[in-house]
């Protein structure tokens, strides 16, 4: 019997795109007010151009997002003619100013009911590729636990974070259900950890390996006592 649900965040629980502009313009901000030739009369272009070079020089960044972020903020102080090491405490900085904006999501109208409606039969986890910090938003409280890739050092759909969860609930992987937006990451990252997954896919999309498909959000607690009755006979 599935007894631990876990969940990605962005743009499953939440629309990830306000919370990451806020973030982003709380950090231009702190950047133009203390360090303003940094991001002077650099193109968006130019900007990704540096992002680009950071990864090509440290692959490994890809699954340590924050770190990726303070080096690229780090380089981007470089680059104006700031000292080494004034410009990485003043990458932390900039990075604080980011986080702290990073968790003001705008949830789902259907989240939080159906989380309570989960949290009732199920433990709750989080699994997510991104920052967020989940106990640091509206949804906090209905999770036992939340694993971020850059923790277990590997990005879903490595299975890295599936084994995690199941080591913290001591489960088997029929006991645990993934639910996520992202087929390449959520659907095939369970798959490849012998989990199943119920896939959020808004544009109706159908799958090989998602044990089941849901529009939205609010289908979630029917499609999981279904999927429950399909293997088990009972609810």
């Amino acid at each position: 019997m599935i007894q631990c649900i876990t969940f990605d965040l962005d743009d499953t629980l939440w629309d990830v795109r306000p919370a990451l502009q806020k973030a982003e313009q709380a950090q231009n901000a702190w950047l133009d007010e203390h360090y303003p030739a940094a991001r002077a009369g650099l193109s968006e272009e130019a900007i990704l151009a540096l992002k680009k070079a950071v990864l090509a020089e440290q692959p490994a960044l890809r699954h340590q997002i924050s770190l990726f972020r303070k080096r690229f903020l780090a380089r981007l102080l470089i680059d104006a003619g700031i000292p080494e090491a004034e410009a990485s405490g003043a990458a932390e900085e900039a990075f604080s100013a980011f986080i702290a904006r990073r968790n003001e999501v705008e949830v789902f109208p259907h989240s939080d009911a159906v989380l309570d409606t989960l949290g009732q039969h199920y433990i709750l986890g989080a699994l997510t590729n991104g920052n967020a910090d989940v106990f640091k938003t509206p949804l906090g409280r209905h999770f036992r636990f939340s694993l971020q890739a850059e923790q277990v050092g590997a990005a879903k759909p490595e299975p890295a974070l599936f084994d995690r969860a199941r080591a913290l609930t001591s489960l088997d992987p029929h006991q645990v259900l993934h639910v996520g937006d992202s087929h390449d990451h959520d659907v095939l990252g369970a798959h490849r950890a012998g989990i199943s997954c119920i896939w959020l896919s808004t544009a109706g999309e159908e799958s090989d390996f998602a044990a089941a498909v849901i529009g939205c959000l609010s289908e979630l607690p029917d499609a999981v006592l279904a999927l429950q009755a399909k293997r088990y006979g009972v609810p």
